[in-house]
């Protein structure tokens, strides 16, 4: 991945490039990988798992498609798996920008607001639902007693970083 951004973003400075492939490599996006290549359907989990919605967990479906990824190297070596990672990342209709302002939206928004006068934005838990296994968190952020944004994830982090891409949005703070 990183090889394959480096040729591909020359123009990019290595903090950006390493951001992205930060995120490219994240649980998140594999476990989006993993479902758009149906890989929940043929993973082999205990009986105890597949009752716990094994399937759907993004952290099993993100082990699952690194464990794809690695049996293709090992069986077809380096430039077959690259060549096959790369393809599976290209028909993922990558947006760049949208990545790096969502993966630094709450170092974006704290600077901005520590820019204004040293507070810090706040997140707060609005509401958490679903199963144990399948929790859909919704977090707002505010400032000086403003909300700003809302957010919605599958964890508190996630829900944090929708949070504040929404009020850097609103903001409109870029990060240039």
């Amino acid at each position: 991945m990183s090889d394959d951004l480096f040729h591909k973003y020359t123009e990019f400075k290595e903090g950006k490039l390493t951001k992205i492939r930060s995120y490219l490599v994240s649980d998140d996006f594999l476990h989006n990988i993993a479902l758009k290549l149906n890989l929940d359907e043929y993973l082999n989990i205990g009986k105890h798992e597949e009752k716990d919605g094994g399937r759907e967990k993004s952290s099993i479906l993100a082990c699952a498609m690194e464990a794809v990824f690695g049996a293709i190297y090992k069986s077809k070596g380096f430039d077959f798996a690259k060549e096959f990672i790369v393809q599976i990342y290209s028909d993922m209709n990558i947006n760049i920008d949208e990545i790096l302002s969502v993966y630094n939206s709450k170092e974006l928004l704290q600077q901005y607001t520590q820019s204004i006068n040293k507070d810090l934005p706040v997140y707060e838990l609005i509401s958490e639902t679903g199963k144990a296994h399948k929790k859909l968190y919704e977090v707002q952020v505010s400032y000086n007693g403003e909300v700003l944004g809302t957010g919605q994830g599958k964890t508190k982090k996630e829900a944090e970083k929708t949070a504040a891409y929404c009020a850097i949005k609103k903001l409109e703070i870029t990060g240039e």
